[in-house]
């Protein structure tokens, strides 16, 4: 071992937890390093995550609006062409000038960025791997390594033909077909992708419906959508089989009582991500695992070392990079005294699809069974006059409130925008507000957030526009 250092806090990973909790800690005053095995900072989110995936939905969304409804608007092109590798030499432009923006924001605030492995020694050292080995000790740690996706045993990643959403984000051509295995967020958005740019796609989904984690009448309306822009789905299908031959993956599949087998140049495996702690020595720590993975945490992110604490998808929870930033900050700040709170409830989901899928709060299925007696209003963007403006009226906006106390419980937005619009039901949860208030609020008008007033509104039976 060539270096001894000592810190007041050590964060190990630099994913959107894990940075946020090295940046806050070091704006609080402690000694901070951010220990990251990999060559660039920013986690799975920033480098082949969130980031990457949105840059090719947002390119391939203005390339099939040229396609299919410039005429519409009287915008007058030649027949549009897609260049794949600008359109992924783009993506990686804009993933760069972020991951220089977090080094940037590590040297602004004091950081210390190590890069290697590390692996816990003791309770109170770790040792990391990297152009040299180092010893460092902390006061406290906090771990933020973040997950990894779930191969199928039996078709193992080769990252060229059976992908994880990290493979199928740097694919060297547009494939013919693809078979996208698992209908959640992941997969319906990179589905999304590649079919805008012409590929055949097929989803075989084990449940019954898609987004399971979304509410069931906005899953069912996504489904609907989903199809008619070309996507085949398989619901209540499950894989048996799987194998590569010369470039070409198959899978046997039981699907409505019959065995089935589909074939593609590329399948996406996107059935779930798992905690990734491999690596980390935590039993030298003494930190327990759970049976899932998942490390067993108290309210304050404490695991059984109360000076070490894990956060984001190595805890149980919505595996989210926006959540997993919250509880960087709130672990930072309980290490220094300070008393945070995160509110799961005002967690938003989205889904960046078109239309794209927002929720916040409880659905409706969860708030019945949790027996509120409930008051919900729906609003079509249909009657929505902005949407009709641009041409984008598929969707809706549905507000669900406690019948009683009329407090607003929960809601969901399926249509254009709604990963922005979904901020006003976040800081009405935040603030307690009722179904009334929400409806009572002014709305700018032509906007569409007026669907969010209507909808309360309608909860209220006091629609205007329907």
């Amino acid at each position: 071992m060539t270096s001894h250092s000592e810190f007041d806090v050590i964060v190990i990973g630099s994913g959107p937890g894990g940075y946020v909790a090295a940046i806050r800690a070091a704006q609080l005053g402690l000694r901070t390093a951010c220990i990251e095995k990999g060559n660039t900072l920013g986690g799975t989110c920033l480098n082949v995550g969130c980031i990457p995936s949105k840059a090719l939905l947002q390119s391939t969304e203005h390339y099939e609006w040229l396609l299919k409804n410039a005429a519409e608007h009287g915008v007058q092109v030649n027949q549009p062409s897609m260049n794949f590798e600008k359109l992924m030499s783009r993506k990686e432009e804009v993933v760069k000038t972020l991951v220089d923006g977090i080094a940037g924001l590590f040297k602004k605030n004091k950081v210390e960025w190590i890069k290697g492995e590390a692996q816990f020694i003791s309770a109170q050292e770790i040792e990391v791997k990297g152009e040299k080995t180092q010893c460092l000790k902390a006061k406290n740690f906090i771990l933020a390594t973040g997950s990894e996706p779930i191969p199928l045993p039996f078709l193992p990643f080769d990252e060229k033909i059976i992908v994880s959403s990290t493979g199928a984000l740097v694919l060297p051509k547009v494939p013919k077909t693809m078979i996208v295995i698992g209908a959640g967020v992941i997969g319906v958005e990179l589905a999304s992708v590649y079919r805008r740019l012409g590929t055949k796609i097929q989803i075989v989904e084990m449940l019954e419906q898609i987004t399971p984690a979304m509410d069931p009448a906005i899953s069912k309306l996504l489904l609907q959508i989903l199809k008619k822009q070309g996507l085949e789905f398989f619901l209540g299908a499950k894989v048996v089989e799987g194998s590569v031959n010369k470039g070409l993956a198959k899978l046997k599949v039981e699907h409505e009582g019959k065995t089935i087998e589909l074939s593609a140049d590329v399948i996406l495996v996107s059935v779930g991500r798992r905690p990734y702690s491999k690596g980390l020595n935590l039993s030298a720590a003494g930190i327990e695992i759970g049976p899932k993975g998942f490390i067993p945490v108290d309210g304050a992110f404490k695991t059984t070392q109360n000076h070490i604490y894990a956060i984001g998808d190595l805890i149980d929870g919505p595996m989210l990079a926006h959540r997993a930033s919250e509880e960087g900050v709130a672990a930072a700040e309980i290490i220094t005294g300070m008393h945070p709170h995160v509110n799961y409830m005002s967690i938003p989901n989205v889904i960046y699809t078109h239309p794209e899928v927002a929720a916040v709060g409880m659905t409706e299925k969860e708030a019945r069974e949790a027996g509120f007696a409930l008051k919900v209003g729906t609003c079509l963007f249909k009657s929505n006059a902005r949407a009709r403006c641009a041409g984008d009226t598929e969707g809706l906006v549905k507000v669900i409130g406690e019948d009683t106390s009329g407090r607003l419980l929960g809601l969901h937005i399926i249509g254009p925008n709604a990963s922005e619009m979904i901020g006003e039901g976040v800081i009405a949860l935040e603030k307690k507000m009722t179904v009334e208030q929400l409806a009572n609020a002014s709305h700018a008008h032509p906007t569409l957030s007026e669907s969010i007033k209507e909808a309360a509104l309608n909860a209220l039976g006091r629609a205007i526009h329907f």
